[in-house]
């Protein structure tokens, strides 16, 4: 407890401190007279001055403050300090000084993403662990397994290498070169354009459809298939075949090319099936022995089966497709009449429709259906306790939890300090678009007001990333500093972005805002800020 309290005060005392610090060190650059540096609000518990300044810790962590000879409209300064008051100030210094805080808190997260990069770092190889069947990977015959070794001539040594080889190459073909069974062999692939926006830019890149995440070799069986003649079901996970131990779909792949077609196959598969011991119910695997001919095709097809993306693995409650009659076992076909190839398609085309109709095919144990029907807001609570109703159908894929997930392969490159840095500035834009994105939904509608943490969280927060370790106690600091930085910026009384506004206000029209404005539109900030609070606690205790 006391532990987990110390990592709270931690991580706010030091994104409070870079915030104060950049008004300070800027206010003392330009001339301005500083009083006070005080971490923290009210009482004093340690302090000492030094030249002209009061430095301080306050009891209470929650902010922190400068306070400026002069920062008050009826202040009066001794004729002498008058020039070193902060109201005195020309518009741009005063902008600068008020700008400095939310910029501190923006550029700080370079520095600690730079410490965090920096050195030997394990990341992801450029092995397929998975690959879309939808998708151009797909379409040129890449399958799980395959190591991409260059894009278009260029080598490429991890994931992130081969996404950012693909910058700028879309919409045409772009040959890759990969190693499958100890030998190399090139391909061709078509890659889907996608865009990354950031305040910074637009990164526009090919995206051909692989995970470097290999998943469990796990099947899905239609009712009239040679694999359902010979027992197998869908969702059993194959563990060996004839003997040899199948660890991924690469694994499945690999195993079922030895054996000819025609000839017959020893499966074990691992199959959930229902236990009941006293008052304890549930699921457990089951290991399952299963014989049948090779089929042609490969991966599950060799099996008379197929992926078992597309089928469902479960049904909400309340949900429009359990009004429908969709059971878990079912397979989604087609929507709107168009062939379906993945599951993240059809949540693609779900996600565009919002509550239009729309036309759905399954094929269930009584054959295949076709229905008209929408989606509907389903009441839902996460992890966090939060509670939204968004629009859902309410079918759930196969999903593993981690202990199921094959080990994805890696490999350790070192970072010197150029390549650390280079990696920390680029990370940062992403991260500052992604809150602006945030905080436009809010404004919107589009992002649930439930889903604003206050102090509560932010404990909780700081205590599980602490316990997960140092790079993940950075990385949620650094994520926590850049969303102070964008609030701060946001022209509301009170704020930071209210003050810059003004400077900016006066410097335009070469007068200041009147006192009784600048008076009401503090107090109008102070109320929306109490008001927040108050909605982010309640939140919390919600939680």
């Amino acid at each position: 407890m006391l532990l987990n309290l110390g990592y709270f005060i931690l991580l706010l005392g030091v994104l409070v401190t870079v915030h104060e610090l950049g008004h300070f060190l800027v206010a003392k650059a330009c001339g301005v007279k500083v009083l006070k540096f005080s971490i923290g609000f009210g009482p004093k518990i340690i302090g000492f001055t030094k030249g002209e300044t009061e430095y301080q810790v306050a009891l209470l962590p929650l902010g922190g403050f400068v306070k400026m000879a002069g920062d008050l409209p009826h202040e009066e300064l001794p004729p002498e300090e008058a020039a070193r008051g902060f109201l005195a100030q020309p518009p741009w210094k005063r902008g600068l000084i008020v700008l400095a805080g939310p910029a501190f808190n923006l550029l700080f997260p370079i520095l600690v993403y730079f410490f965090v990069f920096l050195g030997p770092q394990e990341t992801l190889s450029t092995r397929v662990g998975m690959v879309s069947p939808d998708m151009a990977a797909a379409a040129a015959g890449v399958r799980p397994g395959d190591r991409i070794l260059s894009v278009e001539g260029e080598p490429v040594r991890t994931f992130d290498d081969m996404r950012d080889a693909f910058v700028g190459k879309f919409n045409r073909p772009v040959p890759i070169t990969l190693e499958r069974d100890g030998q190399q062999q090139v391909v061709e692939v078509t890659p889907e354009k996608s865009s990354e926006v950031s305040p910074v830019d637009t990164i526009e890149r090919g995206m051909i459809g692989v995970s470097p995440y290999p998943q469990p070799p796990v099947v899905g069986v239609p009712a009239t298939s040679p694999a359902a003649t010979a027992g197998l079901k869908s969702f059993d996970r194959v563990l060996s075949v004839n003997g040899v131990h199948v660890q991924d779909e690469a694994a499945l792949y690999r195993e079922v090319a030895k054996v000819p077609e025609g000839t017959s196959m020893a499966l074990s598969v691992a199959r959930l099936a229902p236990v009941d011991v006293g008052a304890v119910t549930g699921r457990l695997p089951e290991v399952v022995k299963v014989s049948l001919p090779r089929q042609p095709g490969e991966g599950a097809a060799a099996l008379g089966a197929e992926a078992v993306d597309l089928y469902v693995a479960s049904v909400a409650t309340g949900s429009v497709a359990e009004g429908a009659g969709i059971v878990p076992g079912d397979r989604i076909v087609a929507i709107n009449g168009t062939p379906l190839k993945s599951f993240n398609k059809l949540a693609t085309v779900l996600n565009g429709l919002q509550a239009q109709p729309f036309t759905l095919t399954w094929r269930g144990a009584q054959g295949e259906r076709t229905e008209k029907l929408a989606q509907a807001p389903l009441k839902t609570r996460d992890d966090y306790g939060q509670t939204s109703a968004p629009l859902v159908f309410g079918v759930r894929p196969w999903s593993y939890s981690s202990a199921d997930l094959p080990p994805v392969e890696k490999v350790t490159i070192d970072l010197g300090p150029a390549a650390a840095f280079k990696e920390a500035a680029l990370i940062v834009p992403k991260i500052v678009g992604q809150m602006v994105q945030v905080l436009g939904g809010l404004f919107v509608g589009k992002v649930s007001p439930s889903t604003i943490g206050g102090p509560i969280m932010m404990y909780q927060l700081a205590a599980k990333s602490a316990e997960q370790g140092l790079d993940s106690f950075l990385n949620l600091m650094a994520i926590i500093s850049i969303n102070l930085g964008v609030m701060n910026l946001l022209p509301i009384p009170v704020l930071d972005g209210f003050h810059l506004l003004s400077a900016a206000w006066e410097g335009i029209r070469r007068r200041p805002i009147p006192v009784r404005v600048r008076e009401v539109a503090n107090m109008v900030g102070l109320a929306l800020l109490i008001l927040l609070m108050l909605l982010a606690v309640t939140n919390d205790v919600t939680r």
